[in-house]
């Protein structure tokens, strides 16, 4: 009887496996040796040692343990080292992230730049990380590539990662300041760098920009210019339309009169440069000089001219901005106007931190201004002129 069970069983298997296509029998093994590698994975990770655990070894109190891992002086040396040391021993990680959420801070700052192909953006970078790394905060980077959209997004997700303080320089086509609302609104502080809105009520970190357009114009002047043109960026931005005004001011108070026809205003590209330079070209008559808010597009505009047969600085001084590298390996060398990167970053993120501290409060001191230097090299120095500085 239990040999006719066993064949009757065997059959309905058999019939069962013909009904069946071999690719789904073997789709099911794949799926269950796929699930059983997932599940012996996750088994065989090891899980986070906890203070429970170094108070079990050690047969003292929790409490002990988490006051001795601070470094507390309520402990004694002796039992600090021991836990110390059966911590490192046994691979504790101290939990940052539950830390903070008692704390009601994260020791976060965020940061919110334009883009990330800059020198001047990469050395701000630097002075932020260098005072942030002092005090003991990280920072979380993000950039708006030059889209409002995108900064407000960035905006809200640094505020939704609860950082304690955000320092930020604006987009292109940046309006207002409406997205910065909620860390206004939960009190959380912003500091503005380079690119603002200065409307009294922010706390801002910039150059005098006004300044050092009128000085890069006058210093063309004072080489012999009377045509010069000026190769800039949105005049929305606080940047570029100080700039111009002190561009438009030097001019002016040297008798020169103003041509609209001599604005070039683009993005900061390398197209930039070129369409830059053949505007320049077709100019008639051409300029004797060229202010350029931006080193790069001026290093593109030069090498443009030169192609088509322009003499720099004979035919056509230049002066650039921000005092990048590539002022120094183009030929001839760039005059510029240094723009100290490091320092803006520096002071804007220990004016956030010390707020953040209590040592200080940004919102008595609305703005910071970096001071800044004209450095002349040859791209500007007509002949018989002044000497190199």
């Amino acid at each position: 009887m239990a040999t006719l069970q066993s064949s009757i069983n065997k059959s309905k298997i058999d019939k069962k496996f013909k009904k069946k296509p071999i690719t789904i029998i073997f789709f099911k093994l794949y799926v269950y040796s796929f699930t059983s590698l997932y599940v012996t994975v996750c088994m065989s990770k090891p899980r986070e040692i906890t203070i429970y655990d170094i108070a079990s070894k050690l047969n003292i109190s929790v409490a002990t343990v988490s006051r001795g891992l601070k470094d507390d002086k309520v402990v004694s040396k002796q039992t600090r080292k021991k836990i110390f040391e059966l911590a490192e021993q046994m691979g504790y990680r101290t939990n940052h992230f539950a830390r903070n959420l008692r704390q009601q801070q994260t020791n976060t700052i965020g940061v919110i730049v334009h883009e990330l192909k800059s020198s001047f953006i990469t050395a701000v970078l630097a002075g932020i990380e260098k005072v942030t790394t002092e005090t003991g905060y990280d920072i979380i980077i993000t950039h708006s590539s030059e889209s409002f959209s995108k900064e407000a997004a960035n905006v809200k997700n640094l505020f939704n990662k609860r950082v304690d303080g955000l320092i930020a320089s604006l987009a292109f086509d940046t309006a207002n300041l409406e997205h910065f609302k909620p860390f206004v609104d939960k009190g959380v502080p912003v500091v503005f760098f380079d690119r603002v809105e200065q409307n009294g009520d922010n706390s801002v970190v910039i150059i005098d920009n006004y300044k050092c357009g009128y000085e890069a114009t006058k210093h063309l002047i004072g080489q012999g210019c009377t045509r010069i043109a000026h190769v800039t960026a949105s005049l929305k931005r606080n940047v570029y339309s100080q700039r111009y005004k002190g561009y438009l001011d030097a001019l002016f108070d040297n008798g020169i009169s103003t041509d609209e026809s001599l604005l070039i205003v683009s993005d900061l590209s390398e197209k930039a440069g070129i369409d830059a330079a053949m505007q320049v070209l077709k100019m008639d008559p051409q300029p004797d000089g060229i202010f350029i808010t931006n080193d790069f597009v001026a290093a593109v505009c030069m090498r443009t001219l030169k192609e088509h047969g322009i003499i720099i600085p004979d035919d056509i001084a230049i002066v650039g901005f921000n005092n990048d590298a590539v002022g120094k390996l183009i030929e001839p060398t760039l005059t510029t106007i240094n723009y100290p990167g490091i320092d803006m970053g520096e002071i804007a993120a220990r004016s956030l931190i010390n707020h953040l501290k209590g040592i200080s409060n940004i919102h008595q001191t609305n703005t910071i201004i970096v001071r800044t230097e004209l450095i002349i090299r040859k791209s500007s120095l007509k002949k018989n002129k002044a000497p190199l500085l």
